[in-house]
């Protein structure tokens, strides 16, 4: 089973440029999407075979998930019923006979860390959400959680030790994370390997250098790890900022 996460930094966009194509190569299983901006009735994709499930921020242009899955979910749920953090699109959870699928758009810091505290409070009610269903059911969780966990995960780390994405406080909260019975899928295959990044600025030619971010994840519970096969970085596709990373199952 293929499992393909991807932040497309606003699908009509990433539509321009080769989506579709993309997509089919791909040819994933279930396939999930952050950040895509849009509002009910903006797009409507073509995906002979895949059930497709939305969930919009209320603000217009902004945040925003989708999955599109060959397998029909037994539920769907949206967002992780806490009223502070359900109105902007960033959670969708599909049950599966043997594992819960949840797809995020983890809330940035800002800029001078304006909305840290906020995401600590997200992160807490984040990990409860997913250590509830995780209870129930395996868990795997996929999307653009916007931190670089080690420094191995960035390529600059000493210029970003405090900026957001790589801050002492939201590193903590992704250790305290995968010391909860979860595991960081690419480091569990590749635990030393370098220079494999999923989001690049897009400015000072950073893609072009490399000067990248992984900040893109699969997570999954403990107990599944007997079910992985691989885990991959599409760095060679472009149309976003991030590219897509990919799990699979056997």
């Amino acid at each position: 089973m293929k499992l393909i996460s991807w932040n497309v930094n606003g699908l009509r966009a990433c539509v321009g440029k080769n989506f579709m194509e993309d997509f089919k190569k791909l040819d994933a299983d279930i396939f999930c999407l952050q950040e895509t901006k849009l509002q009910e009735g903006q797009i409507a994709l073509d995906l002979p075979g895949y059930q497709q499930y939305w969930n919009y921020a209320e603000k217009k242009g902004y945040s925003g998930t989708a999955v599109f899955t060959k397998t029909e979910p037994l539920s769907v749920s949206y967002g992780i019923g806490v009223e502070e953090h359900d109105h902007e699109g960033r959670v969708i959870t599909l049950e599966f006979s043997d594992f819960y699928l949840v797809t995020v758009y983890t809330p940035n810091s800002q800029d001078g860390l304006a909305r840290l505290d906020y995401r600590m409070k997200w992160e807490d009610d984040f990990l409860r959400y997913i250590k509830n269903l995780d209870g129930k059911k395996p868990v795997i969780y996929c999307g653009d959680l916007n931190v670089a966990h080690k420094e191995i995960d960035l390529k600059n780390p000493k210029t970003n030790r405090k900026n957001a994405g790589f801050t002492d406080e939201e590193r903590a909260k992704m250790t305290h994370v995968l010391e909860s019975g979860f595991v960081d899928t690419f480091r569990h295959f590749y635990p030393d390997t370098e220079g494999i990044y999923s989001w690049w600025s897009y400015r000072f030619r950073a893609r072009e250098k490399n000067a990248g971010w992984r900040i893109d994840y699969f997570i999954v519970s403990e107990r599944i790890t007997h079910r992985l096969e691989d885990a991959k970085i599409h760095t060679d596709i472009f149309g976003s900022d991030h590219c897509p990373v990919e799990l699979l199952l056997k």
